[in-house]
C-alpha cells in the first residue's frame, strides 16, 4: 500500500485476512494473558501460548445446585468438543503437593481454604491439554468468594452456565441417583437406567434417609451462595431449566458455550443480498446502510452511473444499457471492484445487491479477493413475485411508486399518467424468476453459510432478523476432526 499515493486505496485483501483469522481476537487474547500472568519473559511466553493455546477453545464454568445435572452436561460437553472436564472430585485425586495440603483438611473436616482451592484450579489449568482443548469446571466455584479469587488469578470463563429446577425435583432426582463405582457414570432408578443387567447390578447409592438430609443441606448452601454467583457472572451468565430432558437441557447449553461475544473489533460489515426480483433487496439494503453507516452498492445504479461518466469504460458500457443487453461481466467487475476499493467502503463495510445472479459471477467476485462476511438469501413465492411486481408502477411526473393493491394512486388523474416498466411486465417478470430459480441452488452451494430469511414477512420483521445476524458474531464450529487430534 502506497501511503503517498491519492486516493488511499486499501487493499481488500487487508481486511478480509484480518476478519478470517480474526487478528483483533488474537491479539487482545495474547494482551490479557500477558497482563494476567505477568511473565519474567514476555517474548517466550507469547511465543508458547500461540503453538500451545487458541483464543477460541471453550473456558466453561458449570454452574447449579445438587442433581441439576452438571457432570452429565460436562461430560457430554467433554465428548462434543474435546474440553477438559474438571471438579472437585478429579482435581483431589491429582497427585501433587497442593493435592496433598487439601487432603490434610479433608481428613479433619475443614474446609479446603479458597487460596488452596485456586492453587489446585490453576495448576490443573495449566497443563497442555486445558490449553489446547479447552475447560469446564463443574460445580466450581461455589461461593462470590472463590468466584472472586478465580477472576484474580485469571481464570476467567467465557461462558457460565446455570441449570436450575425446583428444590422438590432435585430431591426426587437424588434419592433414586445410582452411581457404577467402576466406571463413576451416573443413573438413575427411573430417569437413565443402565443398558446392560451387569451395569445395573453393581450400581450403587446411599441410604435414602441419609441422602434426603444431605441432599437439602446442600441445596440451602446452594441457595444462600446462588444470589452473588449469579452478579458475579453476570455478564457471561446464563440461565437454563433443567427441568426437562437431558437432550434439551444439552441443547441448550452447547448452543450457549459454542455462541461468541461481541467482539471490540473494527467492525466494516460486507453484507450481499441475494434474492428473486421483488423479494425487497433494495428495501433492506437501504434499512441496513442507513443504520450503520454502510455503503449502499446496487449494481445497476452503479452501471447506469458509470456510462453518465465521459471514461472509457463508461463508453463501453453504454451501448449495452441502451439496448437493454446484459454488460459483460468483466466490465461489471471492473466498476464494481473500483468502487469496493474506495476508502469509504474499506472502513465503513458495504452492502451489495443485484450481484451476483449466477456461480460464475460470485467465483469472478471472490477472485477479486472481495468476500462478504455475511450472505443472505431473501426468499419467496414466485405468486408473491408476480403480486409485487406486475402491479407496481411509477409516476413520470413525480417519480412517486404506486402499487394497485398497496399503495394505490390518490386520483384518477395520476392513475391515467403511471407508466409500467417493461422489465416489469408479467412476461419478462417470468423469464426473470426463472433465470434467479435455475441459478440459486449452485449460489447456495457457493456460500454454505448464508442465512435464509423469508422475504413473505412485513418489511420490518426482516429487516430484524437481517440485523441481528449482521450484528452477531457467527457461533464456533465443532471441528471432529480437529477435536480427534486434540483428544489424541
Amino acid at each position: 500500500m502506497d501511503e503517498t499515493a491519492k486516493p488511499l486505496r486499501i487493499p481488500p485483501e487487508m481486511a478480509t485476512y484480518a476478519d478470517k483469522h480474526e487478528i483483533f481476537d488474537l491479539m487482545q487474547f495474547l494482551m490479557t494473558s500477558l497482563t494476567t500472568d505477568k511473565p519474567d519473559d514476555p517474548i517466550q511466553y507469547l511465543i508458547g501460548l500461540l503453538k500451545e493455546s487458541s483464543p477460541d477453545v471453550p473456558r466453561v464454568v458449570l454452574l447449579g445446585p445438587p442433581a441439576s445435572g452438571k457432570k452429565t452436561m460436562a461430560k457430554r460437553l467433554n465428548e462434543h468438543t474435546g474440553a477438559i472436564h474438571i471438579n472437585a472430585s478429579n482435581l483431589l485425586k491429582e497427585d501433587t503437593d497442593l493435592t496433598k495440603q487439601a487432603q490434610q483438611y479433608i481428613e479433619t473436616n475443614q474446609d479446603i481454604p479458597c487460596e488452596l482451592w485456586v492453587k489446585l484450579i490453576r495448576q490443573r489449568l495449566s497443563k497442555t491439554d486445558c490449553f489446547q482443548r479447552g475447560w469446564v469446571l463443574a460445580g466450581i466455584p461455589r461461593t462470590r468468594e472463590e468466584a472472586l479469587c478465580l477472576q484474580e488469578a485469571g481464570v476467567i470463563p467465557e461462558h457460565v452456565v446455570m441449570l436450575e429446577a425446583p428444590d422438590a425435583v432435585l430431591i426426587e432426582r437424588s434419592l433414586g441417583k445410582r452411581i457404577d463405582p467402576v466406571t463413576g457414570d451416573i443413573y438413575h432408578v427411573t430417569f437413565i437406567q443402565p443398558d446392560s443387567q451387569e451395569v445395573e447390578s453393581r450400581l450403587t447409592g446411599p441410604e435414602i434417609h441419609v441422602m434426603e438430609e444431605h441432599t437439602v443441606s446442600e441445596l440451602l448452601k446452594y441457595h444462600r451462595s446462588v444470589f452473588l454467583l449469579q452478579r458475579t457472572y453476570q455478564n457471561c451468565l446464563k440461565k437454563i431449566n433443567a427441568d426437562q430432558p437431558d437432550v434439551d437441557v444439552f441443547t441448550q447449553v452447547l448452543t450457549h458455550v459454542m455462541s461468541r461475544h461481541h467482539s471490540a473489533a473494527l467492525h466494516a460489515p460486507r453484507v450481499l443480498l441475494i434474492g428473486p426480483p421483488g423479494s425487497g433487496k433494495g428495501q433492506q439494503a437501504r434499512l441496513i446502510a442507513e443504520k450503520y453507516d454502510l455503503v449502499n452498492i446496487h449494481c445497476g445504479e452503479l452501471l447506469r452511473a458509470a456510462s453518465a461518466d465521459e471514461t472509457s469504460v463508461g463508453e463501453l458500457i453504454k451501448p449495452y444499457l441502451e439496448s437493454g443487453l446484459q454488460v459483460p461481466d468483466n466490465l461489471v467487475l471492473q466498476v464494481l471492484t473500483d468502487r469496493l476499493s474506495k476508502l469509504d467502503c474499506t472502513t465503513r463495510g458495504w452492502v451489495l445487491h443485484s450481484f451476483p445472479r449466477d456461480v460464475e459471477q460470485a467465483q469472478k467476485l471472490r477472485a477479486s479477493n472481495f468476500i462478504p462476511s455475511r450472505v443472505f438469501f431473501l426468499e419467496m413465492t414466485a405468486d408473491v413475485a408476480m403480486e409485487r411486481i406486475a402491479l407496481r408502477s411509477v409516476d413520470p411526473v413525480t417519480g412517486e411508486r404506486y402499487h394497485s393493491v398497496y399503495k394505490p394512486p390518490p386520483s384518477e388523474r395520476v392513475q391515467a399518467r403511471l407508466r409500467h416498466k417493461p422489465k416489469d411486465s408479467e412476461g419478462q417478470l417470468r423469464i426473470r424468476l426463472k433465470d434467479y430459480w435455475k441459478s440459486a441452488p449452485l449460489l447456495h452451494e457457493f456460500y454454505p453459510d448464508a442465512v435464509n430469511v423469508n422475504a413473505e414477512l412485513p418489511p420490518h420483521s426482516i429487516f430484524e432478523l437481517l440485523e441481528s445476524h449482521v450484528v452477531r458474531r457467527l457461533p464456533r464450529r465443532l471441528s471432529v476432526s480437529g477435536m480427534i487430534q486434540n483428544m489424541s
